[in-house]
């Protein structure tokens, strides 16, 4: 094995050696020239250890020579391109090639009149090879004077008016100009050289005119490039370039390529190429995104960010981009949550495993975390605006009706009530209630149809007297507005509905305590009832818990609890009379007192429903009645609800 390849570098070297004597003899023979030096450059691409050896053995400063001294323009042409394809495989040949001599010349192929386009290009590409990656290089080309042709050469290389690339002429101006681009760009990034950046930043008003007036990709890419490289993490040529419209040109151009992106893949690639300029401009600077606010690029990126055919490393371009956009521009914020961009960026958590592209999406949601907080505050705030109007507006309404059915004439024949033998007194208060029930019921049919359904049944009032059946028909109608207050609050159904005993002993902790001595502000909006995929309830939620555990989550909002009747007049003078009646008047009962009454109601029922079935009825542990099993008038029954009342 080690044979095999001592002897393949053994014969490198017996090549290379052949190919620089043929060099050498060959000077009247520019045709066996170029031959020689396209085999030297292909031995030099096949094995590393070549481009030093050939260096060694004198041949990288031969070639050098060879080029400046001959008068062939296609040796001058091969022997510059063989100079930089080794410099390129070897950074002790670009070492030794980077040099003020040999800066010099290159300036001197470029600035000859008789030199043709070719060799201006593979000049230009030798200057490419020596400032990648190259302080010192980079330091070289500015001494020189290198970069100023550069310059020059990215202004009058190619016409604005042509464009033709089918042309072979104007396509060769093309691929000098390309050339020229990706020079300047080596010279001002790779390292980062303030410097050169500051310098090449003169020539951003002709690249502003190349934007407005040709949006080709072979124009769009390099000049994105050369922007995008010579501002980037440079405040300073950043404020300039924006000075001069150029965030405004470039945003301008994403929204026409945007629009023909629908459908066209390359439009949209191109897009983004836009967009990683857009970037680079308000990476370092984000207050300036307030400009882009203007033209409603937040919207545009988001629908580029749905184009199907885009790869992970695109879509993290543009998520940045969105990043940055919203980092300190409310305007940007409040379009990404007007667009649906809050979902969009919970998508792209919960169903790509690219880390990158969630931290972009986490940087977003962290930045419109305020935003959203803001957004909430104010909607709550409306909400109990809204809220006070609208009970204002019910309580005129309700004196209106009280001040009508004052004014009737005592001789009025009144439609009998469904409830009989009910006085007229019961009839306004009750009627009035109903009112309210129906002013304040929600328009969700899901909180009717359960209210409905969880509504306490009296007994029937079958074989009754007269007056049983206005006790029943009262007490039922008391016994069922539980269950219609429930249809006008917030409060969980399986909360407010439960027959369990141990509901009731459990409201009267020292949490009920708390409640009734600060009860809750008294906000009723069905706003606040926001579903779990409310995106600014889940964008709270993913910054608070860092996104990890984002898709396990089940941290639901939180149902406010309402202020009622019984929670206010805790410390009037209240008996289990008038505080009973209270309750019953009240369309906001608190869970505590709702499920108070439930419990009182259904005892009631039941106590009565044992009146008539003439079961025995336990007042008190110490005191046992009987019932006769005949009737029972009206005066006992009386009589027997005063004391059931005092207990």
């Amino acid at each position: 094995m080690e044979n095999d390849e001592m002897k393949k570098t053994q014969e490198m070297k017996t090549d290379l050696n052949l190919l620089l004597e043929c060099l050498k003899y060959q000077m009247d023979n520019p045709s066996s020239q170029k031959e020689a030096l396209v085999t030297i450059y292909s031995v030099c691409q096949q094995n590393s250890d070549a481009s030093i050896y050939f260096r060694e053995i004198g041949g990288l400063m031969f070639v050098k020579n060879l080029a400046k001294s001959s008068i062939h323009s296609m040796v001058k042409e091969a022997a510059l391109f063989t100079l930089g394809a080794i410099a390129e495989c070897n950074v002790y040949c670009q070492q030794t090639l980077c040099t003020s001599e040999f800066f010099e010349d290159i300036i001197w192929f470029l600035s000859k009149y008789e030199s043709n386009i070719n060799l201006k290009r593979m000049s230009v590409y030798v200057m490419l090879v020596l400032v990648s990656n190259n302080r010192t290089g980079q330091t070289l080309v500015r001494e020189t004077g290198c970069i100023s042709i550069l310059l020059q050469f990215f202004r009058t290389a190619l016409s604005l008016s042509e464009m033709d690339l089918s042309n072979e002429t104007i396509n060769q101006s093309y691929q000098l100009w390309s050339s020229v681009c990706s020079a300047l760009c080596a010279c001002v990034n790779n390292p980062q050289n303030d410097v050169n950046q500051k310098i090449c930043s003169s020539v951003f008003q002709h690249a502003n005119k190349w934007l407005q007036s040709c949006i080709k990709p072979e124009i769009i890419r390099p000049i994105c490039s050369f922007i995008c490289l010579t501002i980037a993490n440079n405040t300073h040529v950043q404020e300039y370039f924006i000075s001069i419209g150029g965030l405004a040109v470039l945003s301008e151009v994403l929204i026409k390529l945007e629009q023909d992106s629908h459908g066209n893949l390359p439009s949209a690639k191109l897009a983004v190429v836009v967009t990683k300029t857009l970037d680079a401009c308000i990476a370092d600077n984000p207050a300036v995104g307030v400009v882009l606010s203007k033209y409603h690029i937040v919207s545009k990126l988001l629908t580029l960010l749905l184009h199907e055919s885009l790869d992970s490393g695109e879509k993290f371009s543009i998520i940045l981009t969105l990043g940055h956009c919203t980092e300190s521009c409310e305007e940007n914020q409040l379009h990404l949550f007007q667009n649906n961009g809050l979902p969009l960026m919970i998508q792209v958590l919960t169903e790509s495993q690219n880390e990158e592209l969630n931290k972009a999406a986490t940087f977003v949601l962290h930045n419109c975390k305020k935003i959203t907080e803001k957004l909430s505050l104010n909607l709550e705030e409306s909400s109990e605006m809204n809220e006070a109007q609208h009970l204002k507006e019910l309580k005129e309404k309700r004196e209106g009706r009280k001040l009508v059915d004052d004014s009737f004439p005592r001789s009025l024949n009144i439609q009998k009530s469904k409830c009989p033998r009910m006085d007229s007194t019961d009839r306004v208060v009750n009627a009035e209630r109903n009112y309210l029930q129906k002013e304040c019921q929600p328009q969700s049919s899901m909180l009717n149809t359960a209210a409905k359904s969880e509504a306490p049944a009296g007994p029937e009032p079958q074989n009754l007297s007269g007056n049983d059946k206005t006790n029943l028909a009262s007490a039922h109608c008391k016994a069922s507005e539980p269950a219609r207050a429930l249809s006008s609050t917030a409060v969980p159904l399986a909360a407010s509905t439960s027959r369990s005993p141990c509901v009731y002993q459990g409201v009267t902790g020292d949490k009920s305590e708390q409640a009734r001595k600060n009860p809750a502000p008294a906000v009723r909006s069905r706003k606040h009832q926001l579903s779990v995929t409310d995106p600014l309830m889940l964008c709270s939620d993913i910054i608070s818990k860092e996104v990890s555990n984002f898709q396990g989550s089940d941290n639901y909002p939180k149902t406010l609890n309402f202020r009622c009747s019984g929670c206010i007049e805790v410390g009037k003078a209240l008996n289990s009379r008038n505080f009973s009646r209270l309750l019953h008047s009240c369309p906001f009962q608190c869970d505590r007192h709702k499920v108070i009454l439930e419990a009182e109601d259904r005892y009631k029922s039941d106590l009565r429903k044992s009146l008539i079935c003439n079961k025995k009825i336990v007042l008190t542990p110490y005191k046992k009645k009987r019932l006769s099993n005949e009737s029972c008038t009206y005066e006992e029954r009386s009589k027997f609800q005063d004391n059931f009342q005092k207990k």
